[in-house]
């Protein structure tokens, strides 16, 4: 059933004022802050968003499919370190835009069904495009698919410490990790990885 003009408004200036919000400062924020931004009360919030996870899933939509294109594009590169690079680039890029698809694509308890969903398409996906760069000579042989996740935590500590006064530093240390993960520059790593299960928890 279709929603009713004035509702549709509503639910529309929700989605608004939580994406500026969430874009901004994380998923974090509390959906009292969201009723101020969207200046709607409360109940009409939870009329059309029962949970914070269905909020964050109907906000970040649009960002998760980016998020999924992105990495399907980067498997169209014929080159498979510039697959991988590109992806790891892009998506970081991604995450210092918006710091709510930051904040979910890298812990497993934000958002519900479409946050899920994504997690459950990335994954493979960033499999496929490390197994490539493996397979061409180029991405060290000892890197998995679970260490990606890692980078990517250690980059959005950057991102969320310097995006006032260097926005771009994330730049200078994903540059820096990606000089350890070429084949030429490998040495043996003193730690093994984390498991998929080590990682969901970590996380």
């Amino acid at each position: 059933m279709a929603l009713r003009r004035d509702a549709q408004r509503n639910r529309e200036r929700i989605v608004a004022g939580a994406r500026e919000l969430f874009a901004g400062e994380g998923v974090g924020v509390s959906v009292e802050e969201v009723t101020r931004r969207a200046g709607v009360g409360m109940g009409t919030l939870y009329r059309h968003f029962p949970t914070k996870e269905e909020l964050v899933d109907a906000v970040l939509e649009e960002a998760f499919d980016a998020y999924v294109d992105l990495a399907e594009r980067a498997l169209d590169e014929r080159d498979g370190w510039m697959a991988f690079t590109t992806f790891l680039e892009g998506a970081l890029e991604l995450h210092a835009a918006n710091r709510g698809l930051m904040d979910v694509v890298m812990t497993s308890e934000r958002g519900r069904d479409r946050a899920k969903a994504v997690r459950l398409k990335i994954a493979p996906l960033v499999a496929k495009l490390v197994e490539r760069a493996q397979a061409e000579g180029t991405l060290r042989k000892d890197l998995v698919a679970e260490d990606v996740p890692v980078v990517f935590w250690a980059c959005a500590r950057v991102i969320q410490a310097t995006a006032d006064v260097a926005p771009d530093l994330w730049r200078r240390h994903l540059a820096l990790y990606l000089d350890g993960l070429r084949t030429g520059a490998a040495t043996p790593l003193p730690a093994p990885p984390l498991t998929a299960g080590q990682l969901a928890r970590a996380g």
